[in-house]
């Protein structure tokens, strides 16, 4: 866990997405620190997380990360944090907050999706065998998958460096716990959890994004009562990497100046 920033700064708290580790809020949170307390953290199995911390268990599913959230927001003893969840760490941040609604002043959900699958008229961009194929890819050949994957995953095919980092970060991530964790997350369904968000919700959608279309960002958006929609002019599923100027500005808008706090 890395923290900075003033001690009486208003915390934000940036979580990072599958096979990814803190590294990927690099261009994003130091914008915070000059007044912002800024937390960064690594999931369970991923960067320099105690791998031995992990339990299928405890892990079976999402809420088992959005508890882990609560500890550490109750370890540094953080209220009104505004938690910025990248992919999978926006519905453990729904998650987090709908248990916990006093510890929360905002979530910023970057590129979410609350059900990969498809589901009768909901539009997740993915069918039952997609999703199988995929996850018996990964299963079968953790470090291919993550080759072919990766750079599709990342989008901007014109900068060819930025798969290549996230190439390497999910070669990095325990294999077997990334089995488990993709599994956990391409097979959720959170859609229920998104009406029950009380507090100010900032939905960040790529333009182009072959994981979480726009149409899931829409989605969200519309089942989230209050929040506010930024379609980013990016392409991919980590606009944290690609257009980090430009996500951070998203982000600053939505917050409230220094002394003023969020409706």
């Amino acid at each position: 866990m890395t923290v900075s920033g003033p001690a009486d700064g208003r915390p934000l708290v940036f979580a990072h997405g599958f096979g990814c580790d803190q590294n990927m809020w690099r261009m994003v949170a130091p914008a915070f620190a000059e007044d912002h307390r800024v937390v960064l953290f690594d999931h369970v199995g991923a960067g320099n997380a105690d791998p031995s911390a992990w339990r299928p268990e405890r892990y079976s599913s999402l809420a088992g990360y959005a508890a882990d959230v609560l500890e550490i927001l109750d370890e540094l003893d953080l209220r009104d944090v505004v938690f910025v969840g990248h992919s999978v760490s926006a519905m453990i941040g729904v998650l987090a907050a709908n248990s916990d609604p006093a510890r929360f002043g905002a979530l910023v959900l970057v590129g979410p999706s609350p059900r990969y699958v498809d589901d009768g008229d909901y539009r997740g961009g993915f069918s039952d065998v997609d999703i199988e194929d995929l996850l018996d890819s990964l299963d079968s050949n953790y470090l291919g998958w993550s080759a072919t994957m990766a750079p599709a995953i990342m989008g901007n095919p014109d900068r060819p460096e930025l798969g290549q980092e996230l190439t390497e970060s999910f070669c990095r991530t325990d294999p077997d716990i990334a089995r488990h964790f993709a599994r956990v997350t391409f097979l959720s369904d959170n859609r229920d959890d998104l009406p029950r968000v009380s507090v100010p919700t900032l939905v960040l959608q790529c333009r182009e994004d072959v994981i979480a279309a726009r149409a899931v960002g829409e989605y969200v958006h519309r089942n989230i009562p209050g929040s506010e929609l930024v379609v980013l002019d990016a392409t991919g599923h980590c606009p944290n990497l690609s257009a980090p100027e430009e996500t951070t500005a998203a982000i600053r808008a939505f917050l409230p100046g220094p002394g003023s706090s969020l409706p």
